[in-house]
């Protein structure tokens, strides 16, 4: 038989979101099982197939529970939060791993991973900080980044002024002063672009300790509500990034001081599509100063697809 009469390799791919609320809303990635048989070129076609922000694909490990690689539509990246937490919440579903201690090796190196009724959390590392007076050596200013959301220093939380953190990836981590300035930024996906190329940024996290309804009516459990943009990613906004409320969580702790263990991150809400995500960090630390930290949150499969290559 000739190859042109061969059926083409189709590929399955689960769709999960991560961080969901309630069953609901959160952050849809390609979830790919027994991925050990396809090359990083095949891997990057079906991520572009597949159309989503992330997906990941799972293989055997010598050394951690499973080897994950991660793939945008345009390129691979060494972690991603989300993809994390939507690979273990189906994995966990599947019971090919059940609660406790287990682990994701990534070209980055291993990343702890805990598992607890239906909850799956990822480790990040300590945070560093860079202020924007630092960022002029690379050309950028605080006044660009404003700009770029169409922000002053007016709309500023005062509490805690613009930072770059990093806890295994850098974002410049923002506070506002309330949701209504959150609602209203309107983000220049070019500049931000630029400026996340200069500063090697996955992108900007913004957010405001006013939290329930408009104006903060009907305060509820959650510590922080926020927006993320990451057009180098080709992410022009998303609905919930673990890899970033690790950040905040450290901001929170360390600049805000507010002293506790675990929060609860919101993101998704001002999206033009809404999709209401939940997102818990948990702090370690050790003389009141983080030493490490677990970002997670609950997964849903909400659909299987086949892809062909």
């Amino acid at each position: 038989m000739s190859t042109s009469q061969e059926k083409p390799q189709t590929v399955a791919v689960q769709i999960v979101n991560a961080f969901v609320k309630n069953g609901q809303g959160g952050n849809p990635a390609g979830v790919v099982l027994d991925a050990d048989q396809y090359s990083d070129a095949q891997k990057l076609l079906i991520a572009q197939k597949v159309g989503l922000s992330e997906t990941a694909f799972v293989s055997k490990s010598e050394t951690c529970g499973i080897k994950l690689d991660f793939f945008t539509p345009t390129k691979r990246i060494a972690h991603c939060g989300h993809a994390t937490i939507a690979t273990f919440s189906y994995l966990a579903e599947l019971e090919r791993f059940g609660d406790g201690e287990t682990s994701k090796e990534t070209v980055d190196g291993p990343r702890k991973i805990i598992l607890d009724h239906g909850m799956a959390y990822m480790e990040q590392l300590a945070p560093t900080y860079t202020p924007a007076s630092s960022w002029t050596g690379h050309g950028v200013t605080l006044c660009d980044v404003l700009k770029s959301l169409s922000l002053t220093s007016d709309d500023l939380d005062n509490r805690a002024r613009p930072v770059l953190v990093n806890t295994g990836n850098n974002f410049i981590v923002i506070a506002v002063k309330d949701q209504a300035t959150l609602a209203n930024i309107t983000p220049d996906q070019d500049a931000i672009n630029a400026i996340s190329e200069k500063l090697d940024l996955i992108g900007y996290y913004i957010f405001t300790t006013e939290t329930g309804g408009a104006g903060g009516a009907d305060k509820t459990e959650t510590d922080a509500t926020t927006r993320m943009f990451a057009p180098r990613y080709g992410i022009d906004e998303e609905a919930a990034t673990g890899m970033a409320a690790g950040p905040l969580a450290c901001v929170l702790h360390d600049l805000l001081g507010i002293k506790k263990d675990s929060f609860l991150i919101a993101q998704g809400e001002f999206m033009a599509e809404p999709s209401p995500s939940q997102i818990k960090v948990t702090l370690e630390r050790k003389d009141n100063r983080i030493t490490g930290l677990l970002a997670g949150g609950q997964g849903k499969v909400m659909k299987n697809l086949e892809v062909a290559l």
